[in-house]
Formats: C-alpha cells, sequence, structure tokens
C-alpha cells in the first residue's frame, strides 16, 4: 500500500514521498537508522548534537552512501560550533537542517542562501510565529505527549494554533505512530507527522535490544514526566534510576552533573572552555540558574547510557507516551508501508 500517494506541502518542499519525518534522537539517530528511513520514502533525520563535526562529516558521508533520498541534519543552534556544522552541511549537500531550538534570523538566511531547506522544531505558537517571521520553510511542532524535553501544552491543541498562526507548513509531533494518527494531523491541517518512538522500536534502529524490550513492555502509565535529570520538563520511561533521581538532594544531582559533564567533555572532544560557552548560550534568554545548565550535562551521557551501552539500570530512555501502545519492531520499511496503508484505509472510510 506504500504506493499510495498523500500528496502534502511538506512532500513538495523536501522531495519526500510520504509526509512522514523520522526525529533526530540522540544517540539514536544514525546513519543506519537515517538512511532506512529515507529508503523508506520518509524524511530521515540525522542527530549532530553527540557527533564531533568530524564525526558528524563522516556520518553524512556514509547516509549518501546508503541513500540517494533527500535526508536532514539536526543542529542546535546556540553549540558553540554551530558554524563547523553549518559548513558541513553546505559542503556535503544536506537538503534539510532541522532545529531543537531557534535558529537566529542570519543563521536562517544563511542556510536558505545555500538552498538548505530550514526546519526548527517548536513548542509553542510564538516560537513558531517567530521563525516562521525570519524564514523558516517548515516548522515541527511537538506537543506534550512527545519524548525527551517537552512541554505541558497537549498536540491536539498546540497544533491547530500552530496551522492558524503561520503559513508555512507544519508537521505534528507528539503522540504519533500510525495511520490513523497521520490522517487526523492532515484533518487539524499538518503537511504530515513527525515520528521519534516509533522509528526508535524499528528493526533498523541501533538501540540495544534489553532497552527496545524495556520499551515494548512499557504502559501508557509507566511513561513519566520529571525535572530530576537537567532541571527541565523531560518525558521518558519510568526506570530505578528515574526514582532514584527524584529522591536525590540538589548536592548529589550536582555532582552527578559533573561526573557526567567530565565524561561528556571526553566522549565529544569538546574542552571545558567550550562547554562554557555552551552554557552561556543555554543561559541566554531562559530564566535558567547555573546549577540548571550544568545538571544538563547529564542528559547526553544518561542517554548514551541505554541507547548505547544498554545499560537500562543506568541510562536515561527518553519516550513519548506512544511508547505504550506499541508492542513491534518493524523495519522501517515495513512501518512507513503499514502507516501509509492505515492512512489510506482510514480516508476511505471517511468517503460517503
Amino acid at each position: 500500500m506504500s504506493d499510495t500517494a498523500i500528496v502534502t506541502p511538506l512532500t513538495k518542499l523536501v522531495g519526500v514521498r510520504y509526509p512522514i519525518v523520522q526525529t533526530g534522537m540522540g544517540w539514536v539517530a544514525g546513519p543506519r537508522l537515517v538512511s532506512a528511513a529515507a529508503n523508506a520514502g520518509a524524511l530521515g533525520i540525522l542527530a549532530s548534537a553527540t557527533m564531533t563535526v568530524e564525526q558528524l562529516r563522516a556520518a553524512v558521508r556514509e547516509v549518501k552512501s546508503r541513500t540517494d533520498a533527500p535526508f536532514g541534519v539536526n543542529l542546535r543552534a546556540d553549540a558553540s560550533d554551530a558554524v563547523d556544522r553549518v559548513h558541513v552541511i553546505l559542503d556535503e549537500g544536506v537538503r534539510v537542517a532541522s532545529f531543537a531550538l531557534a535558529p537566529s534570523r542570519e543563521l536562517i538566511a544563511r542556510l536558505k542562501d545555500a538552498g538548505v531547506i530550514v526546519v526548527p522544531s517548536i513548542g509553542a505558537r510564538r516560537h513558531a510565529e517567530k521563525v516562521a517571521a525570519w524564514g523558516a520553510d517548515a516548522v515541527i511542532v511537538q506537543g506534550g505527549e512527545g519524548g525527551g524535553h517537552t512541554g505541558a501544552v497537549a498536540t491536539t491543541v498546540l497544533l491547530p494554533q500552530v496551522v492558524d498562526a503561520v503559513d508555512i507548513p507544519v508537521i505534528a509531533a507528539g503522540g504519533f505512530h500510525d495511520g490513523r494518527g497521520l490522517v487526523a494531523a492532515l484533518a487539524y491541517g499538518a503537511a504530515g507527522v513527525a515520528m521519534g518512538t516509533r522509528f526508535l522500536l524499528t528493526s533498523d534502529s541501533t538501540v540495544p535490544d534489553a532497552v527496545k524490550a524495556r520499551y515494548l513492555a512499557a504502559g501508557v502509565q509507566d511513561i513519566t514526566v520529571t525535572t530530576k535529570v537537567d532541571g527541565l520538563p523531560h518525558r521518558m520511561l519510568r526506570s530505578e534510576l528515574v526514582d532514584t533521581l527524584e529522591r536525590s538532594g540538589r548536592a548529589a544531582a550536582l555532582l552527578r552533573a559533573l561526573r557526567h559533564a567530565s565524561a561528556f567533555k571526553r566522549e565529544s572532544g569538546m574542552g571545558w572552555a567550550a562547554m562554557i560557552r555552551d552554557g552561556l548560550a543555554m543561559k541566554h534568554g531562559k530564566d535558567l540558574t547555573w546549577s540548571q545548565v550544568l545538571l544538563a550535562a547529564n542528559t547526553p551521557m544518561l542517554l548514551k547510557a541505554a541507547m548505547v551501552d544498554g545499560r537500562t539500570d543506568l541510562g536515561v530512555m527518553a519516550a513519548g507516551q506512544v511508547a505504550g501502545l506499541i508492542d513491534d519492531l518493524p523495519s522501517c520499511a515495513e512501518l512507513v508501508d503499514r502507516v501509509m496503508g492505515e492512512a489510506y484505509a482510514a480516508l476511505q472510510q471517511l468517503r460517503p
């Protein structure tokens, strides 16, 4: 059924077959998953925040060796080496640049002048209005159901707000895993859906089997939101680690963050000066204390412990609420085929 076309402003904009985006999940969205998603007809997004600049270049080249389909790279706009990462995108001819935080007007202009499609992720209507005014080509709108850092407004409330506020394609994220959700998002006025947890739980994902088993065993009630990882609301599977973090005091949390900051420094090759600059960038425009900035060092290493090392006892397992509805591990090709088949069937049922 995947040969059934649903043409939307998203498919026209980026040149993919289907209005589905695989999101840029740190430690998860590597070359194998991204190329598999792209070959299936979705827009695969490579996560770069957990890579060095040279690792990013190598990863982009590996994706290009595996697929001729369009794909994107997700960047942190506030990273101290963001300009270097943009150079990689331009040098390697990447089709799409996505951002977890709003890029500056100047960065958007630079990418657009080079023919790159700019797609920031946002969690509020005012943020969508801002990046649209700055020239963003589309936005990914994540409601509170989404995994990882998330807001409090449900997708069904946030999505129509944003669709009504901007004149660029809006991609819906947070709570999507099947064709019925895709049709619902299109009915709200979205140009497609973005899915993270659903693509994490595929056979093409490199996440260790033990971690995938924890996701598959989880019910909706097993997914929680905590601020104890890095001071910001973070949706994940409830685990022994999460319970421990929520019981720990401030001093223990800061000590843990210092250890993880040092580990991330070794992993990323960043110097302390660059990490401090990134910390300052995180504080800019946000009401964050230095303690919260330091706690942010928890996130990449706790995610790596689970998503790379398979330590469900020591790692954080970011998860959208849809993890409680997923019970299988299809390939990306099987997943996209299924979603499009379900979407087509749902549309047929709506016809008189």
